[in-house]
């Protein structure tokens, strides 16, 4: 027997053994990331094919599908809704977010670690489908139906709760000391808020306003439920309403639509990842 033998038995170890453990799971993850991947070669593929099925393959090359998209209006107008929406959410909640989780953060009360715990549960439990009735009543009384502002409250109070919850933490890590120093020259709270802790706190207010974006752009029931003006309904609605004469789903529109309506979202991450991922650091301003 050779000296090999007795070395590769002592130490416990096969190489041929381990060669196929390797070998198999590259071949796992390659199978899985093929599964995934499937639906995002016929979302790539389908839009530019003169016929296009629910598989994925080599387009028969075509653009006649985008202008039959753009000669719909109501496509068209549904994504500078669905943008109009998205901004003006974001926007409220990032604000709105900011200065309570300042103020939870600075100001000590009895109950006030419950106090947001319940408010982040409840918000978890009582969601959109829950509360329709509710919302669809206050909206009516508040005059808010099929109005962008109606819509854009109601998400923004739907959001609200776990975006303090993300920006308390950034907050609290904030030191103390730069508040006071800018107090100490005369700074109101707002400008001590604005000039110190917002410059600091940037990584979650970029957070939390991409995760507001991607919850609002892909919302259907809230604008489905409030707005009833075809003009004014946002892509996610619009996109329901693709089908033919026989009542069959439109794979064209469907497919064409889907691949514009989910350009925006990934051209924002990819910004704010590139503008802000891990290269990027808070800085307070002089």
């Amino acid at each position: 027997m050779s000296a090999a033998t007795p070395r590769r038995a002592a130490d416990g170890r096969d190489p041929v053994r381990a060669l196929l453990r390797g070998v198999g799971a590259y071949l796992l993850v390659a199978l899985t990331l093929a599964f995934f991947a499937l639906p995002m070669l016929w979302l790539a593929s389908a839009p530019f094919d003169r016929r296009p099925g629910i598989t994925a393959s080599l387009p028969d090359f075509t653009l006649a599908n985008f202008a039959r998209l753009w000669d719909n209006p109501n496509a068209v107008n549904s994504l500078a809704s669905s943008l109009v929406l998205a901004v003006g959410s974001a926007v409220l909640v990032v604000a709105l977010s900011a200065l309570a989780a300042y103020a939870l953060s600075r100001v000590h009360i009895r109950g006030r670690d419950g106090l947001l715990y319940a408010l982040l549960l409840l918000s978890s439990i009582v969601t959109g489908t829950a509360a329709m009735v509710p919302i669809f009543l206050l909206a009516a009384e508040l005059d808010l139906v099929d109005s962008y502002l109606g819509v854009i409250l109601v998400l923004t109070g739907g959001l609200l709760p776990a975006a303090i919850f993300i920006l308390k933490d950034f907050m609290d890590t904030t030191p103390r000391s730069y508040e006071e120093s800018a107090r100490v020259f005369g700074a109101s709270p707002l400008r001590v808020l604005r000039d110190v802790v917002v410059p600091v706190v940037r990584p979650g207010l970029a957070t939390v306003g991409v995760w507001t974006v991607a919850q609002v752009w892909g919302n259907f029931l809230i604008p489905f439920l409030l707005l009833r003006s075809p003009d004014k309904s946002p892509a996610a609605v619009v996109m329901y309403t693709f089908y033919t004469e026989g009542g069959q789903p439109d794979l064209a529109l469907i497919s064409t639509f889907s691949l514009l309506y989910s350009l925006p979202v990934v051209l924002m991450f990819l910004f704010v990842s590139r503008r802000y991922g891990f290269r990027f650091h808070g800085g307070i301003k002089a």
